[in-house]
């Protein structure tokens, strides 16, 4: 009997402590946006030449080829040529491009970046500040007007998790050079966009409501059609919008970056990428998805993670639908685009970078650009009829 009570304790108590795993898991995925960590440290930075060069620790990071950022703990942001230099086996340089940031000095802390320009102004782009009306509040914008003016083809911008809008601005400035008006969204507890409730991220399940605002602010500024530009997250709730009926004839087309297309792979590889086994994933769901659990874990409802699983909704796909991703991609698996891409190559397309999560612009930004360029000619614009 005394052993039965002690393995009925040991098997409670393991429960109880799978549960908490996966109660940790559901709301560090949630959490509210906290401030940026500066994990590196600035080992150096040479002035002798043409140019400074900044010397960091190797890392695959500081290492790989392809236009980055230093996001200095002062708020300052420095642009880093693509070429690498061998400084010994623990230490890489690299040259800075432009104006000398007054932070960039040995002993600075930095955080890598793939977020290339701060603003529109700095990405070369004309904006306006506009806002956007959203059943929780006003969501701050920017709406970009190409040189040749207002098109009657918008794209819409929508960042990821974590990410600010500023991250967008890569693509932003092909659909510029496109000829589309662009708007470049916030949305509900990113940040930039109101607070609701505990601050925290429902994934894309109420956020997209506030990009559906976005999309009829388009709509009542003269545009006929849309595409969206989702990263990431971003990507979830383009998808999201792009399957609703209200939309159907507006959305043109979506260009996604390094997209979430399936929440239970995303989780399972973050888990892996911090050092816990894929399986704990899973541990999460119904912390996500029980609505009494939910709100334990500090979200205002469930978030219903099978609504996300393009895999399992690919029948319902009928948008022309370009995916940029990383081959080395640790937090959304190039493999789950791959078998969207394969269910449903009559309208998705992928092209492969050798890059990380969101860095595929990075790592070759020609190359991703006239990619983006050739789809929105060739195959999304003529598709919603424009000329």
């Amino acid at each position: 009997m005394r052993i039965g009570w002690a393995i009925a304790a040991t098997a409670a108590a393991a429960s109880i402590a799978i549960g908490g795993l996966g109660l940790v898991i559901a709301r560090r995925l949630t959490a509210p946006v906290v401030r940026r960590s500066y994990e590196l440290t600035i080992r150096g930075v040479d002035t002798s030449g043409e140019r400074p060069i900044v010397l960091l620790d190797r890392t695959p990071h500081t290492a790989a080829p392809g236009l980055y950022c230093l996001l200095l703990e002062n708020g300052g942001l420095v642009r880093l040529s693509s070429e690498v230099e061998n400084h010994g086996p623990e230490r890489i340089g690299r040259e800075v491009l432009g104006t000398l940031d007054e932070g960039l000095r040995t002993g600075a802390r930095a955080s890598w970046s793939g977020i290339y320009f701060s603003s529109p102004e700095d990405a070369g782009l004309e904006a306006t500040d506009v806002d956007v009306q959203t059943d929780v509040g006003t969501a701050p914008a920017w709406l970009v007007t190409p040189p040749a003016g207002s098109s009657s083809t918008w794209a819409i911008h929508v960042h990821g998790l974590g990410s600010p809008r500023s991250g967008t601005l890569r693509g932003v400035q092909v659909a510029n050079e496109a000829g589309l008006t662009s708007l470049v969204v916030s949305y509900r507890n990113d940040g930039e966009g109101p607070t609701v409730g505990s601050g925290r991220s429902t994934l894309g399940a109420t956020e997209v409501d506030d990009v559906r605002a976005a999309v009829r602010y388009a709509l009542a500024h003269r545009a006929r059609h849309v595409i969206l530009f989702g990263w990431s997250m971003g990507a979830t709730i383009a998808l999201q919008l792009s399957a609703e009926p209200a939309f159907r004839g507006v959305v043109a087309g979506l260009v996604l970056e390094s997209p979430v297309l399936n929440w239970g792979a995303t989780i399972s590889a973050n888990c892996t990428r911090s050092g816990l086994p894929a399986w704990a994933g899973a541990l999460a769901a119904p912390w996500l998805d029980n609505w009494l659990l939910a709100r334990v874990t500090g979200l205002g409802d469930s978030v219903k993670l099978r609504r996300f699983d393009w895999i399992a909704r690919a029948d319902e796909l009928a948008l022309p639908t370009l995916i940029l991703h990383g081959s080395t991609d640790t937090s959304t698996p190039i493999s789950v685009s791959a078998r969207l891409r394969d269910l449903r190559p009559d309208v998705v397309h992928l092209e492969k970078f050798d890059a990380g999560h969101t860095m595929t612009w990075n790592e070759a930004p020609a190359r991703w650009r006239a990619t983006v360029m050739s789809s929105l000619e060739d195959e999304i614009r003529p598709s919603s009829g424009i000329g």
